[in-house]
């Protein structure tokens, strides 16, 4: 049981060497362990403020490229509803060329009808003339064959001629 019970004297040693060996660490050893501590601390500090910065930092670089990915798709959708109107704008230039050439193949195709008709009428009169004056000289030669018959027909004329 000894060892349950130290004795006085091993007390006293164990706490004056515990003393002294407290002594010398305060003394020496203290001092650099605490400096140590604090330069770790500062460190470590040093090192959050520098993580936070960039956190910031990321934090501003992912917002302006969200504003620059922004301002892409809005440049895209410009450019889009501009090629969007450049093609309808074509699109009904080439129609409205295409209606106005359209009218004026019709128009010419009118008048070149209108023109065929009017000399298919004016062959046509041509023809109808020739063959009344040529009915009208064979009547004729055989209604004044004989002279009587001759000058009561010019009489006729006459009397027309004059009423007119």
């Amino acid at each position: 049981m000894d060892l349950l019970n130290p004795a006085l004297g091993l007390f006293v040693i164990s706490l004056l060497i515990f003393v002294i060996v407290f002594l010398i660490l305060k003394k020496f050893a203290w001092k650099p362990i605490l400096a140590t501590l604090k330069e770790r601390e500062d460190s470590i500090s040093d090192s959050i403020a520098t993580a936070e910065r960039v956190k910031e930092e990321m934090a501003q670089m992912k917002a302006e490229h969200e504003h620059v990915l922004a301002e892409a798709k809005a440049e895209r959708s410009k450019i889009l509803k501009e090629a969007k109107d450049a093609k309808e704008q074509i699109i009904s230039e080439a129609k409205a060329q295409a209606q106005a050439e359209a009218k004026k193949i019709i128009h010419d195709a009118s008048i070149a009808i209108e023109n065929q008709k009017m000399a298919a009428l004016t062959d046509v009169k041509n023809q109808v003339g020739t063959l009344v004056i040529e009915v009208a000289e064979k009547v004729l030669r055989k209604e004044l064959s004989d002279k009587q018959n001759q000058e009561a027909y010019i009489r006729q004329l006459a009397s027309e001629i004059k009423m007119n």
